[in-house]
């Protein structure tokens, strides 16, 4: 019989691993701290730290500041005869650096407590089994690639873009395509008499992942909710730009990205009957 002072043990409610559940306080926390600052600091902390394409525009490539600043340039001037983009425009550029730290670093940063929470959320799901089956140092290297991947489309298709993209979206995006070789593929039974969590499938070739319809429906959805967010925003999300061609360029580098990260082999290809 049991001692009256034994508890029985309680299993957490979140079995996150320690990385995932950092990340996820980190996030939590750099917001939180953002809404101490003033107006005027994380004003400049944003254009210090998020993505501008614009900057790489101007030095990496043969764009001109006082091109992009004409063509922002209309309706709305101020005294000084700017409009407000371009005196925007006119600010950012005027040093003419890249600050090539911001592909990473627009990551931490959020538009608002709903963007924080969702990516987070995300985070959580497809970044717990990620970390189980690659371990951290992997799953930040996959995390950081894809975050610089999504920054770097996003650049190509809006090389003049003057405004700030912040959020983890990229990052996220990535880490569901890393999870969509392996967690949709069908379970074994291990030699201890249990079948194996989703973490520990052997990943699938990309001919079996199209013929595999929860891979399928999984891809649809994710293209679905991305098409929402990029022309149907819901209010409340962010409070600065987000965009669809991050989340593609980051889930492009997590697809490709994994099989060569992937401790585990492939799974041998089936024969179709």
């Amino acid at each position: 019989m049991p001692s009256p002072t034994t508890r029985p043990v309680r299993e957490p409610i979140l079995n996150l691993p320690a990385v995932i559940a950092l990340s996820v306080g980190a996030l939590a926390g750099i917001h939180a701290l953002r809404l101490l600052l003033s107006e005027d600091a994380d004003f400049t902390l944003i254009i210090d730290w998020a993505f501008i394409p614009a900057r790489w525009s101007v030095a990496f490539g043969s764009v001109q500041p006082d091109q992009i600043i004409d063509a922002l340039q209309g309706g709305g001037g101020t005294e000084e005869g700017l409009s407000p983009l371009a005196a925007l425009a006119q600010y950012i550029l005027r040093d003419g650096e890249a600050r090539p730290w911001t592909g990473l670093t627009y990551a931490v940063l959020h538009g608002s407590w709903a963007h924080v929470i969702i990516n987070c959320v995300w985070l959580a799901a497809f970044g717990t089994p990620l970390v189980r089956r690659v371990g951290p140092m992997r799953f930040f290297a996959l995390a950081a690639a894809s975050t610089l991947g999504g920054a770097v489309l996003y650049a190509v298709m809006n090389p003049w873009q003057i405004l700030p993209m912040i959020g983890a979206s990229a990052a996220v995006s990535g880490m569901m395509a890393a999870a969509s070789w392996f967690m949709f593929a069908p379970a074994d039974w291990l030699p201890e008499g249990r079948l194996t969590e989703p973490h520990e499938r052997l990943r699938e070739g990309p001919a079996d992942m199209a013929r595999n319809r929860q891979v399928l429906i999984f891809l649809g959805v994710w293209f679905a909710a991305n098409y929402v967010f990029a022309f149907v925003q819901p209010p409340g999300v962010t409070d600065a730009s987000i965009a669809w061609e991050a989340h593609i360029g980051g889930f492009l580098i997590g697809l490709g990205l994994f099989p060569l990260i992937d401790p585990l082999p492939r799974r041998p290809r089936r024969i179709a009957a």
